[in-house]
């Protein structure tokens, strides 16, 4: 018996809900030891969410009922909440509503089990399940960065998080930290408080104790914590990305084991090292990047075949041979999954020691690899793979930029790097063809500009740009995307337990919403009629009569990636291309990390994994590992430690990506603090009933325009056709307008900016 069996089998019990009498009897077990494996796995469920333990020795499974859900908490501004479900709740049309008063004590993030009351009809979508919160599985907040205050009531944090909604009451011996640690910070240094009346004002980062203050506490109500860290002033430079990295809770400290296993790590290879390895160290392999890149775990060679093939070689560096599993390093890169990139720092997975030195491939210099070596033909396909563990010395560490000079015939550059002008050359004829390749089978290709922070010599920022993108950062693209490809078809031939990187199918309601935005601006994804399906779900009364309704939700999803692919073609360089691509990506769920193979919907792959980046990416390390098991003939892990590390490595790149998001934001809008009262082109990107927000041409920053602001009439939004109209001109405000506006307000620590139109919309052309 495996939990997973466990678990099905109390689903399919009545209502869900069994007994541990009922478990053993049901499972004919004998004896102590089996009676405590089974209460452990039940443990093991419980502390998931996946059952609820009713009472002693009664339990009830948490999917697929109708009486109890587990999944996060996501607290709303304004107080109320809502549960995303791990799992699906039949009958329903999304996630469940969360009143103030049924949160209980959540936070937002917590993951909890709620009992499910009843179905809304007159909150939110028709179908929408009402719930209350009735236990806190795990806490997502251990400590909360914000404003130490004083009052005449006591001593206080104010969460930065607006979502996290109760301050934490700091009891008088808990003010002062007991010792301040070491820093790494760009700005200010620790700073040492003696007298509590000092942090009046202060940014601190406060460990909760208490989540619920006792009874006989003033405070009854209130999380109870103490200060751990004090960070320094709102002003203090570089305080805004200390306040970021507390928030997501991002480990910026290695422990001192992790340090010293680092250092002790030899700098360079030694000649033990090189037994059993291919050697590639006479080719002339390049590493192409950024021109601030400080690590390199990527080296390419292209080469033409007699047969008229291409030879690919994807040269990756081998992280595993130096971190090895349960290892401290290997502990702290599980636990941070991912390095986090910000405007001006970085927070890596792995040490420096590693990370920028031994396993860097830095040019000139012996470093191990796993390699792809892919045969391709004409038309890109593969024709031959084989992977092997080598040795390479990079000849050349190129640029995106230098590389696409020499593309483009720069003299000084073709002159700078005449030993490589002709592989380039083949580089970018393989490239385009894999381009060809993914885009005949539907590969959806979002080639947009991002916003780039620009500082000064001091680290002041003092612009927004658009970041440059060329032939050169595609032909590194493809050859990554063709060994990831390569190696999860490999891990998948195998038949053994392995991690892959999948994109399930968009949700047939927001490819319906979006196709009603695309036809206002003349476009479809020419799919038709979006089909939809009638859902049967009950709403209790309150008399307790239970009267069953029917709701229509879209069918299973009726789009396939080429109708994206095509819209994307169409768009390219029009006027509505960026906001028609946000759309779109905004309609697409989020790739994750899975066991289970199911394929990749943006990219038209039926096999995908990340292998190329094990520096900064914890799944790409796993994939090493479970390569060079399968070369070796071995099983690495068990799939349900898989199942685990796939799940904790979505969950950390989500919290990256959040993180490195909001830090761009409030950088943006500390920016723009100085702009107040100036005017700027912008376009209509969302319109809500509170207002309609505007992204500023050129500058990739974005604020709201309040309903209410509107000048000349009384506006309202109408949601059937997302416009805000007013009522007695009939002036509209749709998505895709463009409009002049003055920056009105701006307050950074929030990240918001507020405007006001200047002059009348310039409407958005019909196809």
């Amino acid at each position: 018996m495996t939990e997973s069996e466990l678990l099905d089998h109390i689903r399919k019990q009545r209502q869900g809900r069994t007994s541990l009498k009922n478990l053993f009897r049901d499972f004919r077990l004998r004896g102590g030891e089996e009676r405590d494996r089974l209460e452990a796995m039940l443990d093991k469920l419980g502390a998931r969410g996946d059952i609820l333990e009713l009472n002693a020795g009664h339990y009830a499974s948490t999917s697929g009922g109708s009486e109890f859900a587990a999944g996060r908490v996501s607290i709303h501004r304004e107080g109320f909440g809502f549960l995303v479900p791990d799992r699906p709740i039949p009958g329903t049309s999304g996630d469940v509503y969360l009143a103030r008063d049924s949160i209980n004590g959540a936070m937002h993030g917590d993951r909890a089990v709620v009992r499910l009351e009843r179905v809304s009809s007159n909150r939110g979508p028709a179908g929408r399940v009402e719930g209350a919160v009735i236990r806190v599985l795990r806490r997502a907040h251990p400590t909360v960065v914000g404003e130490f205050r004083i009052t005449r009531r006591g001593m206080w944090v104010v969460p930065h998080d607006e979502r996290i909604k109760d301050w934490i009451e700091i009891p008088l011996e808990m003010a002062i930290p007991e010792a301040a640690p070491e820093q790494d910070r760009i700005g200010v240094k620790a700073i040492e408080i003696t007298d509590p009346s000092d942090l009046d004002g202060m940014i601190v980062n406060a460990e909760i104790l208490e989540y619920a203050a006792p009874p006989d506490r003033h405070s009854e109500g209130y999380p109870v914590g103490r200060v751990v860290e004090v960070l320094g002033h709102p002003d203090d430079f570089g305080i805004d990305v200390e306040i970021i990295i507390r928030k997501h809770h991002l480990p910026n400290r290695f422990p001192a084991e992790v340090l010293d296993q680092a250092r002790k790590v030899e700098s360079t290879v030694s000649d033990q090292e090189l037994r059993g390895r291919r050697d590639f160290r006479d080719l002339p392999i390049v590493t192409i990047d950024g021109e601030t890149a400080r690590d390199f775990d990527d080296a390419v060679l292209v080469d033409k075949l007699d047969n008229g093939n291409f030879a690919l070689q994807v040269h990756i560096a081998d992280v595993s041979h130096y971190v090895k599993p349960g290892s401290p390093i290997d502990t702290e890169a599980r636990l941070r999954g991912t390095s986090v990139y910000f405007p001006d720092r970085a927070v890596p997975m792995l040490p420096h020691e590693l990370s920028t030195n031994i396993c860097s491939l830095v040019p000139h210099e012996d470093r191990l690899v796993m390699s792809a070596l892919i045969e391709l033909d004409r038309q890109g396909e593969i024709r031959g793979v084989e992977f092997c563990r080598g040795v390479i010395r990079s000849a050349e560490r190129m640029t995106y930029t230098n590389v696409f000079k020499v593309l483009q015939g720069d003299p000084e550059q073709v002159e700078r790097y005449a030993a490589f002008v002709d592989r380039f050359r083949t580089m970018q004829e393989l490239a385009e063809i894999l381009t060809k390749k993914r885009y005949r089978r539907g590969s959806i290709d979002f080639d947009l500009p991002e916003a780039q922070i620009e500082f000064d010599e001091f680290g002041e920022m003092i612009g927004i740009g658009r970041g440059a993108r060329n032939i050169a950062h595609r032909i590194i693209e493809e050859f990554m995307l063709t060994a990831n490809e390569a190696v999860a078809e490999h891990l998948e031939n195998t038949g053994l337990p392995a991690i892959f990187r999948t994109h399930d199918e968009p949700d047939p309601k927001r490819v319906l919403e979006f196709e009603e935005i695309a036809i206002q601006f003349g476009y479809s994804l020419g799919i038709g009629a979006v089909p939809v399906t009638k859902v049967r779900y009950k709403e209790k009364k309150a008399e307790g009569k239970k009267v069953y309704k029917d709701i229509v939700l879209p069918a299973a999803n009726p789009v396939p990636s080429k109708a994206y692919q095509r819209l994307v073609a169409k768009i390219d360089g029009t006027p509505e291309e960026r906001i028609l691509s946000f759309l779109m990506l905004r309609s697409l769920r989020q790739a994750r990390y899975t066991a289970d193979n199911t394929g990749h919907y943006a990219l038209a792959a039926s096999h995908y994994t990340h292998f190329t980046s094990p520096i900064r990416r914890y799944p790409d390390l796993i994939v090493h590992r479970l390569l060079a098991a399968s070369l070796a003939h071995k099983t690495y892990s068990s799939d349900e430690e898989i199942k685990a590390i796939a799940e904790e490595c979505s969950i950390n790149e989500r919290r990256a990506a959040d993180a490195e998001r909001e830090l761009v934001a409030w950088k943006k809008a500390k920016f723009m603090e100085s702009r107040l009262g100036e005017q700027f082109d912008g376009l209509i990107i969302s319109t809500a009933r509170y207002g309609a927000f505007v992204e500023l041409a050129d500058l990739f920053v974005e604020g709201l325009i309040p309903i209410d602001t509107l000048p000349d009439d009384h506006y309202m939004y109408h949601e059937n056709v997302r416009k805000i109209i007013g009522q007695r001109t009939r002036r509209e405000f749709s998505i895709g307008d463009r409009v002049r506006v003055t920056l009105d307000r701006c307050d950074p620590l929030d990240r918001k900016l507020q405007f006001s139109i200047v002059e009348p919309p310039k409407k958005k052309r019909k196809k």
